[in-house]
């Protein structure tokens, strides 16, 4: 047991999960990293003074026995970051859709969220004034890709990756109606493209880091701020 404030990160081996877990550690958080690899989940954490703990988003059992294992280890959970998540590639332009793909980005993005919060919810009940940030995206904003002047209203068609992420800001609306009463804060981020391995495989080019990416969440978890319901950015609120 620790007196510290306990955070699980989901896919937090690489990119921004890693940022958000290395921000969280250096504000003195007990930080647990969350990666379907034993091996990359052990690696990161000893990098960043970490845990790992093995959990695949996609897996009933796996998430189960993850959960299991934080309740023998700690008996609470302060700070759930949903982070695990996938593109699925450009195999999911309208009127070229495969279905598998989008099943699998729908798959980990949104049922992989509520399973995790679902099965750590007993234990966010038991953490001091515990707070979920659901990792979501810029081109999740309707407001945005329905605009002409924005950039995304070109460059985000796809029928599952930001499909996926407004569906998770919906999902964290109702989390956060839901938990209100339990004083757990719910919220989404948009972390904006950084130089990751995600982008990469999109073939994206970026200078922003990993690390600013990952500002957003770890003020999140860390400020005395109790805003709920919310999807922002480290520029402020982001549009629906």
């Amino acid at each position: 047991m620790t007196d510290e404030r306990i955070a699980l990160v989901t896919g937090a081996n690489k990119g921004i999960g890693a940022a958000i877990a290395e921000g969280l550690a250096g504000h003195g958080l007990t930080v647990l990293i969350a990666a379907r690899d034993p091996e990359k989940g052990a690696a990161a954490a000893a990098r960043i003074g970490a845990y790992p703990i093995t959990l695949d988003v996609t897996d009933d059992a796996s998430v189960a026995a993850a959960a299991r294992e934080v309740a023998d280890r700690y008996g609470r959970l302060d700070v759930l970051v949903n982070n695990a998540g996938i593109s699925g590639g450009f195999r999911q332009v309208p009127g070229a859709v495969d279905l598998d793909t989008v099943r699998s980005v729908l798959d980990t993005n949104v049922l992989g969220v509520i399973r995790v919060t679902e099965a750590f919810l007993p234990l966010l009940r038991r953490g001091s004034g515990a707070r979920v940030i659901n990792v979501s995206s810029g081109t999740a904003s309707m407001a945005r890709t329905t605009d002409p002047a924005h950039s995304f209203a070109i460059r985000a068609t796809m029928a599952g990756y930001p499909v996926s992420k407004t569906a998770l800001n919906m999902l964290t609306v109702q989390y956060a109606k839901a938990l209100a009463d339990d004083g757990i804060t719910v919220n989404a981020i948009a972390p904006g493209a950084c130089a990751t391995d995600f982008t990469a495989a999109l073939g994206i080019p970026v200078e922003r880091t990993a690390a600013q990416g990952a500002a957003v969440a770890v003020g999140l978890a860390t400020t005395d701020d109790r805003t709920t319901a919310a999807f922002l950015s480290d520029e402020g609120p982001v549009p629906w």
